[in-house]
């Protein structure tokens, strides 16, 4: 790291006169962020309520060419929240969630809220065994589905065990006179004749309350369920929408990232609710139409992860890419190396990176507005020393994390207080190997995040990596342990050891998988393999890269020695065995020869 990187007091004395402008508001955002009354009201369904009685008439929602302002939203909302509550569902029940962005997703989550039910919010890209682990995983009482995410649903029904009247249907489009499918309700049928008015309850929601569950792969195993209180939501709306990003309400962000994701649903709808503002909603992230979508709109922010940013530095320069509003903008994984280029390219005044884990107790704001920078953590925190080859944290003679130096990169740990705990998952076990117990000092304890910092100084960091068996790719944690177990009900594979690489000039890492055979390599069909891993898994957790390896290594418990295969990565030089490559939109893996290697080392291929 440069000395220009370093956080000093100097730097942030200059940048004193900016912050004090916005002073109230972001003491404002401290205060409702750091809320300890767990007998105050609040929540999600609280916040979007303040907002109906402080702006009824004002835009809520763009999607497409649908507009709701606040009053039509909540009414909407409070129909199927009213239709809920006549049947039978109870605070604290769960509801899946299984449709992509669009308004009824939203429309849904705000009708539980209300409720004080929790949405288990589905990864609209999962499907098969690991979408029936991840419904019961959270043992739901309705299933709420659009139409584009039935079929995957119904392929599994029959390992949920839920009645069929407890399935609501939502119609993709605006389009009447379809014929809602057996075992399904039409939704808008069902709540038509449901009050308008808002459900009793509406307000007994409070900090501790689960509001949703947000599906992550933690370090290892299948998707886990994190529990996402309705005081975690307010964390987000407070410190993000009054104290970082302070929108108003002639404000509009769009939002092309999935709902499903803690960014897009607490950090940017936390923010858009903040300022009364509107939320222009996209159902996927697409290249060519997001600049054309942000002037339609009139956007004046976006949220954004790491890949999306640089996905938009790719594409050619163009004479009217200052022709936008955008001022300021949300998200994590910007690439520092391209951090001031694209502020530049495109006229951002503010980039309020961040750092979160959907189940950590630990974040980090960019408030300051310094360049390259997760920014600074209001909680007690400390990165400390790891070891990548036995991927632990190192501890000195006396047993105790050992804190790296300033520029230094060191594993981030997140002290467990009463004021700042850490809920972890629904599964007690899973929650507990997470943590760190006698960290700095004895007794104390520590949330393990998994992910590599460096120490800027001030209490600043930049993010550096994943560790352990989870990588980033395309935006989204790869659970290398879910991969494994789909590669090996492939034919012809017996063992598989998943693990990420980095191809030049892309954001995050690759999957790559060292493959042990059951049958010859020449009657492998690596056609086949490709396709079921595409039936099996979402589009950016198919691995990019395999290699055959017939010697593989255990360490004493039984784990992968992953280490020397992430060195020789998809280096056909230091590989002794055959590399194979997928490359975009092919059908099938291809070897991987040293031209071909050296056409996707120079970007010839667009990952």
């Amino acid at each position: 790291m440069s000395d220009a990187e370093v956080i000093t007091t100097g730097k942030i004395i200059k940048k004193v006169p900016g912050i004090l402008a916005d002073f109230p508001s972001i003491l404002k955002g401290i205060r409702i962020s750091n809320n300890t009354d767990k007998t105050k009201s609040l929540g999600l369904g609280v916040a979007f309520e303040n907002c109906v009685e402080a702006n009824p008439d004002g835009l809520a929602l763009i999607f497409e060419d649908q507009r709701f302002t606040y009053k039509q939203l909540n009414e909407r909302v409070n129909q199927l929240s009213n239709y809920l509550i006549e049947h039978d569902l109870q605070k604290g029940d769960c509801v899946g969630i299984f449709i992509e962005n669009r308004p009824e997703l939203l429309i849904s989550v705000l009708a539980c809220a209300k409720i004080g039910a929790i949405s288990a919010m589905l990864n609209t890209s999962q499907q098969g065994k690991v979408l029936a682990h991840s419904i019961n995983l959270v043992e739901p009482s309705f299933i709420l589905a659009g139409e584009e995410c039935a079929q995957a649903y119904d392929e599994i029904r029959n390992e949920v065990g839920l009645d069929d009247n407890k399935h609501l249907y939502f119609y993709d489009g605006l389009q009447v006179e379809k014929k809602c499918p057996a075992a399904w309700l039409d939704a808008y049928k069902e709540i038509k004749d449901c009050s308008l008015k808002s459900p009793r309850g509406s307000r007994d929601i409070y900090s501790e309350d689960p509001c949703f569950y947000v599906y992550t792969s933690g370090t290892t195993g299948l998707p886990k369920a994190v529990i996402f209180n309705h005081g975690r939501f307010m964390k987000a709306y407070g410190a993000f929408g009054f104290a970082a990003v302070r929108l108003n309400k002639d404000d509009r962000m769009y939002v092309p990232l999935p709902f499903y994701h803690s960014t897009a649903m607490a950090v940017c709808w936390g923010s858009v609710l903040s300022g009364n503002a509107c939320l222009i909603m996209a159902r996927k992230f697409s290249v060519s139409s997001f600049w054309q979508d942000i002037r339609r709109h009139g956007a004046t922010s976006f949220g954004y992860v790491g890949e999306l940013c640089r996905y938009l530095m790719d594409q050619p320069e163009k004479i009217n890419d200052l022709d936008n509003k955008v001022r300021v903008i949300v998200g994590n994984g910007m690439r520092p190396s391209i951090w001031n280029d694209f502020k530049a390219r495109f006229g951002i005044e503010r980039i309020m990176e961040f750092y979160a884990s959907s189940e950590g107790n630990i974040g980090f704001t960019n408030l300051f507005n310094f360049n390259r920078t997760v920014g600074v953590s209001p909680y007690p925190y400390a990165i400390v020393q790891y070891d990548k080859e036995s991927e632990e944290p190192i501890r000195n003679e006396k047993g105790f994390l050992i804190k790296v130096k300033k520029g230094e990169v060191g594993l981030l740990v997140g002290e467990i207080t009463d004021k700042n705990p850490f809920h972890g998952y629904t599964d007690a076990s899973k929650t507990e190997s997470c943590i760190l117990k006698d960290g700095l000092k004895a007794g104390d304890r520590w949330f393990n995040t998994g992910d590599l910092m460096r120490d800027m100084g001030f209490r600043h960091a930049q993010f550096v990596d994943r560790t352990g068996d989870t990588f980033r790719w395309k935006g989204e944690n790869v659970s290398t342990t879910e991969v494994e177990m789909i590669l090996e009900d492939s034919p012809g594979v017996q063992e598989a050891i998943v693990y990420g690489v980095e191809i030049p000039n892309t954001n995050g890492r690759a999957g790559m998988a060292s493959l042990k055979l059951s049958k010859p390599l020449k009657d492998v069909n690596f056609k086949e393999v490709l396709s079921h891993l595409k039936q099996s898994l979402p589009a950016y957790a198919v691995p990019v890269f395999l290699s055959v390896n017939e010697d593989v290594k255990l360490t004493g418990t039984f784990k992968h020695v992953k280490g020397p295969l992430k060195d020789m990565g998809y280096d056909v030089g230091k590989n002794t065995q055959p590399v194979y490559v997928c490359l975009p939109n092919a059908d099938s893996y291809v070897l991987l020869t040293t031209a071909l290697q050296q056409e996707v080392d120079s970007g010839q291929y667009r990952y």
